[in-house]
């Protein structure tokens, strides 16, 4: 759906132009992560880039939805829509701009939660209390995960009931524009086996007019404990109804400003989109005297309808797609010349069945315009090795090869309503093979305090819906693209004393053939960038100022440019627009934020954060000659009251009224033409929760 607020913008410019509990105390980033290696194992041993998330740091927040907790860390910049409950929100790692969704890695139990239609992640199904953590591994994860982990990996894992007193909860939340919430969990372990469930029902107006958005989901992790090992299968459902406000347009040359005159207001009052989905997955793990052995298989399905008006030239789209995985693998913990030594062996498979009508209404898509079916497959195998050199010195490499295969058609209608004007693609497949590597190292100065370096090789394939574009001529066609490759280096510091942490990191990444939207050049399409780089400094850490008082900061210097060429443009759009050492859009320069969680008394916590986001240039003028993004700082507060099985606490976000926006696409025919997305000003929340034990 991501996909299609964004050519949606893009078009709109077109045709405008054209034609638990709060006195818990705050814990350091439990040592023990899975991301880095697919299997639970020491952080410490391993010369990687982590931050871990942990259930108490959701608790000292004052983010409401998974992106803001990430909004918060290093190196990770949002793009946002509509602000409505991070429906459609984009995460970027490391400065991707428009495509940091399709370079940052979103796992959910370390499966792909991405797909190849580029709709986004549903993150409002995935409310903060099902989740125990999220590890965030920064720099290229080809070597473990494969494709679209360029920018790194972000691991979201849901609450398993091994770690969890028995016992319920209920939570009723009430805010700003009409927004209401209610969620339920139950906890259960007994011997050997138990259950965790979370449903939630999220309702709420939004800032925009015709924003309405209503999410429900659920999801249940069962799990039996076996005398080696233990079976976990994890179930979940979801459904999002949500109203598309569109654009507010700013020209200043013919006296537009919608931003000032009605920021709120919609010109798309037609627009909505709905979405459905189901996940199933059984991960069986067992210990032998060899090594530790997972068989993970996975599905889930997805439902969704779209419709935008575009000023009366209307599109109708339902889309579904379902997805298979298969992804066992063995961790062997054995010594290799009288060294520590753990190697990671595993294969990878995942298929895509997707299918798409198109039409001019709802109620005409039994007889579709267009129908488009694709089939993808994925298969990889891939090595990681980590030896313990020295007490001091640790090592790892990897290496992994993929290999893509993808069959796409389109049966054309000319008969059905609206197809007079239509075209169909002609049937076409694309098989493509990519490696990816990566070499470490992890030199620890002192108990405390270690150096760490990091090099690698990752590749990112076009999708379905990057692929099915409209030629020069505006007929639709596939247009196959080359694999996106990435060289990315990094070195690091961190000390992590007995009370606090502290990270710095420089890092450089070179892309080749960068997948991008391209809507001026070759009709509205799909192209491979020149070469760019990103590189940049992250600093974050953590300090615990006083007993009562926990500190946290993370500032972000990131230099996104092209290294060469030029964009060839086309009959609708400026020509020849040279880009060499011009910067990537949507990518801030500078980002930091500041938090701090006071505990009052015993009962009563405090949770403050504050974000400052630089100025950025828009999606589309990749010759930075338009105007940019401003910069902006946001305020949060939550109070956090506990009696009891009782707990309330009251927010409010946005303190100090900015407003903002963080994604706007420029005009590539009036200079001073833009549309932006406003973001919600000042608002508040009000929860109440109970928990039965």
């Amino acid at each position: 759906m991501v996909r299609f607020i964004r050519r949606a913008a893009v078009a709109a410019v077109i045709a405008a132009e054209a034609i638990s509990a709060a006195e818990l105390p705050l814990m350091q980033a439990d040592e023990v992560v899975v991301t880095a290696t697919r299997f639970r194992d020491r952080y410490v041993d391993k010369p990687v880039n982590v931050t871990v998330i942990t259930s108490a740091d959701i608790q000292a927040s004052t983010a409401k939805t998974v992106p803001d907790l990430l909004s918060e860390q290093a190196g990770i910049a949002l793009h946002d829509f509509f602000g409505n409950n991070a429906a459609t929100t984009m995460v970027d790692l490391r400065g991707f701009g428009a495509t940091g969704g399709q370079n940052t890695l979103i796992l959910i139990d370390g499966r792909r939660a991405a797909d190849i239609d580029l709709s986004g992640v549903q993150w409002s199904a995935l409310p903060l209390a099902a989740i125990e953590r999220i590890e965030i591994v920064r720099g290229a994860g080809s070597v473990l995960y494969g494709d679209g982990a360029t920018g790194g990996v972000v691991n979201i894992i849901t609450r398993s009931p091994l770690t969890l007193r028995n016992g319920a909860s209920i939570q009723a939340r009430a805010g700003s524009y009409a927004t209401t919430e209610a969620q339920i969990n139950a906890n259960y372990f007994g011997s050997n086996a138990g259950f965790n469930a979370t449903a939630a029902n999220f309702e709420s107006d939004g800032y925009r007019v015709n924003n309405h958005n209503r999410q429900t989901n659920a999801q249940a992790d069962l799990r039996w404990l076996t005398e080696q090992g233990d079976l976990a299968l994890k179930v979940g459902a979801d459904r999002q109804g949500i109203r598309l406000p569109g654009a507010r347009t700013v020209q200043p040359s013919a006296g537009v400003n919608q931003l000032a005159t009605d920021r709120r207001g919609t010109n798309t009052p037609l627009d909505y989109a709905q979405r459905d989905g189901n996940r199933a997955s059984l991960d069986w793990r067992r210990n032998t005297a060899f090594g530790e052995f997972n068989i993970g298989a996975g599905y889930r399905d997805k439902a969704q309808t779209s419709f935008f008006d575009f000023g009366g030239f209307p599109d109708f789209r339902v889309i579904d797609l379902d997805v298979w995985s298969f992804t066992p693998r063995v961790k062997i913990a054995q010594p290799l010349a009288g060294l520590a030594n753990t190697l990671v062996a595993g294969f990878d498979w995942y298929r895509w069945d997707y299918r798409l009508r198109r039409s001019n209404s709802a109620a005409n898509i039994g007889q579709p315009i267009n129908t488009v079916a694709a089939t993808q497959d994925n298969k990889a195998v891939y090595l990681h090795n980590t030896t313990r050199l020295s007490e001091r010195l640790t090592v790892s490499a990897g290496a992994r090869s993929e290999r893509l295969s993808i069959d796409a058609n389109d049966f054309f209608d000319p008969a059905a309503p609206g197809g007079a004007f239509g075209s169909g693609a002609l049937a076409g497949s694309q098989r493509e093979s990519e490696y990816a590597y990566e070499a470490g190292a992890r030199y620890q100065l002192g108990a405390a305090s270690a150096l760490i370096g990091k090099l690698g090789r990752s590749y990112r394939f076009a999708t379905v819906d990057e692929i099915y574009e409209t030629s020069p001529q505006f007929t639709n066609q596939f247009q196959f693209l080359r694999p996106q490759t990435a060289r990315a280096y990094e070195i690091g510091y961190e000390t992590r004393p007995a009370s606090g942490w502290l990270r710095a990191t420089l890092f450089v990444i070179d892309v080749t053939d960068e997948i991008h939207l391209d809507a001026f050049s070759a009709g509205i399409g799909n192209t491979n960038l020149p070469p760019s780089r990103r590189r940049g400094l992250e600093l974050e850490g953590r300090w615990p100022a006083f007993r009562t008082l926990t500190l946290g900061a993370a500032y972000s210097y990131t230099e996104a440019r092209f290294r060469e060429g030029a964009l060839p443009g086309g009959p609708f759009t400026q020509q020849g627009v040279a880009i060499a050492g011009k910067a990537v859009p949507l990518v801030p320069r500078h980002k930091a934020s500041l938090t701090a969680s006071w505990a009052i008394d015993g009962r009563t916590r405090l949770n403050a954060a504050v974000a400052y986001v630089g100025a950025q240039f828009m999606d589309n003028d990749e010759g930075n000659t338009g105007v940019r993004i401003p910069a902006y700082t946001l305020a949060d507060l939550k109070l956090v009251h506990q009696r009891g099985p009782w707990r309330a606490s009251a927010a409010v976000n946005n303190l100090t009224n900015e407003k903002y926006y963080n994604y706007a696409v420029r005009s590539q025919f009036v200079p001073d033409r833009y549309n932006a997305y406003p973001l919600p000003e000042r608002n508040f929340t009000m929860t109440l929760e109970y928990t039965f034990r």
